[in-house]
């Protein structure tokens, strides 16, 4: 498992800024968490998604490759600071 810590940098304020995503062995995220301008936090797991969150559909590929795109930081964090941050956020609407 990587856990990831993305940051987009965009201006839209409907859009999340924040995702912190658990990522298996077979490249695919199993677990997310969306955090927004506001403050609010939804996270998704293969049961839980929702109109504003769900797991990505194809491998996510290297955290290198999202860190090169310039509307992105991204970085490897702790499974702590990751498990911190899943039960700080809510089940999507």
């Amino acid at each position: 498992m990587e856990y990831w810590h993305v940051r987009w940098l965009h201006d839209d304020p409907d859009e999340p800024i924040v995702f912190y995503s658990e990522i298996g062995d077979d490249g695919y995220e199993s677990r997310k968490v969306q955090i927004y301008r506001d403050g609010r936090r939804i996270r998704a797991d293969e049961q839980h998604e929702g109109a504003d969150i769900a797991l990505g559909e194809v491998p996510v590929g290297n955290i290198s490759d999202v860190d090169a795109q310039p509307e992105f930081e991204a970085v490897l964090v702790a499974r702590a600071l990751f498990e911190s941050v899943w039960e700080s956020a809510s089940w999507p609407p």
